[in-house]
C-alpha cells in the first residue's frame, strides 16, 4: 500500500483539490507540503499529534515536510472560533517557543539539509507594504465569496472584526510565499481551515497561472485533535516538564471505548493489518488496546524507556501494588505545614490537584479522594510530618488521577 493509499486507509483524509494530482506527488516523493502552527507556548500539545504524525509519515515516503510558526498571524485574532484577541508576544518569547518546538519536533521529522525546514512567517508577513498588498493581493479575494466561507459565517452573528476578516488573506499569503520561495506545492490543515487553505491555492492561480502546482489537503479529525489537547486540569503537552511520561501515558489510556480504534489507526505507526484485527475486539480487549494506544504515542514522543516505566506504575497502581516512583509527585517543604500537619484540602491544593481548596471541599464531600488507600470522609483530615516522609503518601481523585506527596528532608 502506498502512503496516499495509507492515508486514506487510516481516516487521515477529509477533502482534496485534485486527487489525482495529490497522490501522484505523494506517492512519488514529490511533494514539498506545509502544516501551520501558532507558537502560542512554548511546547506542544497532544493537540498537535495529527499534524506531527502525518508529517512523518510523509518524510518517511520521501517527502519534505515544512513546518510554519505563526509569528506574523499569531498577532491577531482566528476566525475559526475564537471571541478573543491574541496576546501580543515579543520577538524573544516566539523565538523561544519556536526553538522549543523543533526540539519536541526533532523526535518525528528530521531537519536539515534537504530535509525538512522551519520557517516564520512575520519574516515575510511584517514586511508587507498595505497599498502593495491591496493591489496585489486584495484584488484577487472576492468579498462574497470570503463571507460564504464557513469561518466567517459562523461568526457573523457574534461580530466579525476587520482584523480577523484579514486571517484568510494572510494564511493565503503564506502558501503563496511559501510555493515562490520553497517550491511548496501541498498545504495539510484542519477542516476547519478548509476555506482559508482553498484561499491559498486560488491566490496562487490567479498570481501565477493554472499551470501552478497548489494542492490541499485537510485532515479528517485535526479539528477534534485540536480538542485532544485540552482535559479538565489543561492542557497535556509534549514537554516532560508540563506533562509527566506517566501523565502523558494516562491521559491516553483513558480515552473512551469509541475512540481508542480510531486513534490507534490514525496516530500510532502500527501495521494496518494488526490494527485491522483489533477491529473485533470488546470488552476488556478494549482496555488492552488503550494500553498499546499509550505505550506506542509515549514511546513516540518520551522514548520507549519512559513508556515502560509509564506502563508499569500505571499497572502497579491499578491493581493496588507496584512501583510509585514514576508517579506525578510533589515534594513539600517544612514550611507546607502547619503545627507540623497538612489539611487534605491545602495538600490537593499544594499538589496541583485542583485549582482552588473550594473544588477541594467538594471533591471530598462527593466521596471521590482517597488517601493511602482509605477514603477521606472529612475535609478537616490532616497528614503529619511522619505519614509524609519517605515515599509519602499517594492521593486517588476520582477512579484515575493518582498523586505522591512526600516531605523533603
Amino acid at each position: 500500500m502506498q502512503i496516499y493509499e495509507e492515508l486514506r486507509a487510516r481516516g487521515l483524509i477529509a477533502q482534496v483539490t485534485d486527487e489525482e494530482e495529490i497522490r501522484e506527488l505523494v506517492n512519488n516523493g514529490k511533494a514539498t507540503f506545509y502544516i501551520g502552527f501558532d507558537p502560542t507556548a512554548d511546547s506542544l500539545h497532544v493537540g498537535h499529534f495529527m499534524a506531527l504524525c502525518l508529517m512523518k509519515r510523509l518524510q518517511m515516503a520521501g517527502n519534505r515536510p515544512v513546518v510554519l510558526v505563526g509569528g506574523g498571524t499569531g498577532y491577531i485574532g482566528d476566525p475559526s472560533g475564537r471571541t478573543d484577541m491574541r496576546s501580543m508576544m515579543t520577538p524573544e518569547t516566539i523565538q523561544h517557543n519556536c526553538d522549543c518546538f523543533k526540539k519536541q519536533m526533532e523526535r518525528f521529522i528530521d531537519f536539515g539539509e534537504g530535509k525538512a525546514i522551519m520557517v516564520n512567517n512575520a519574516d515575510w508577513l511584517l514586511k508587507l507594504n498595505y497599498i502593495d498588498l491591496l493591489r496585489e493581493v486584495g484584488a484577487c479575494f472576492s468579498v462574497n465569496n470570503m463571507l460564504r466561507a464557513e469561518c466567517y459565517k459562523q461568526r457573523m452573528e457574534k461580530g466579525l472584526s476587520f482584523l480577523e476578516f484579514n486571517y484568510m488573506i494572510m494564511q493565503s499569503y503564506d502558501f503563496y510565499h511559501l510555493f515562490q520561495e520553497y517550491g511548496c506545492n501541498m498545504q495539510f490543515g484542519g477542516d476547519d481551515q478548509w476555506s482559508n487553505m482553498l484561499g491559498g491555492t486560488e491566490l496562487i492561480r490567479r498570481k501565477l497561472g493554472k499551470d501552478a502546482y497548489a494542492m490541499t489537503i485537510t485532515l479528517l479529525m485535526n479539528s477534534e485533535g485540536k480538542k485532544m489537547g485540552k482535559t479538565a486540569s489543561g492542557a497535556v503537552w509534549l514537554d516532560p516538564n508540563k506533562t509527566s511520561p506517566y501523565e502523558f501515558y494516562q491521559y491516553w489510556r483513558n480515552v473512551g471505548d469509541d475512540d481508542v480504534l480510531k486513534c490507534i489507526r490514525m496516530l500510532t505507526f502500527l501495521p494496518l493489518e494488526e490494527i485491522d484485527k483489533m477491529d473485533a475486539w470488546e470488552g476488556a480487549q478494549l482496555n488492552t488496546a488503550k494500553e498499546i494506544l499509550a505505550f506506542e504515542l509515549t514511546k513516540l514522543v518520551h522514548g520507549e524507556e519512559e513508556a515502560a516505566k509509564a506502563q508499569e506504575t500505571a499497572r502497579g497502581l491499578f491493581s493496588k501494588g507496584g512501583d510509585t516512583a514514576n508517579m506525578p509527585a510533589t515534594a513539600l517543604a517544612a514550611g507546607d505545614l502547619t503545627d507540623g500537619s497538612i489539611g487534605i484540602l491545602e495538600l490537593m491544593l499544594k499538589c496541583g490537584l485542583v485549582p482552588s481548596k473550594g473544588e477541594a471541599r467538594r471533591l471530598v464531600q462527593q466521596g471521590g479522594v482517597e488517601v493511602a488507600g482509605e477514603k477521606v470522609k472529612e475535609i478537616s483530615i490532616a497528614f503529619s510530618a511522619e505519614q509524609l516522609a519517605g515515599e509519602g503518601l499517594v492521593i486517588k481523585k476520582g477512579k484515575k488521577v493518582f498523586h505522591r506527596a512526600y516531605l523533603e528532608g
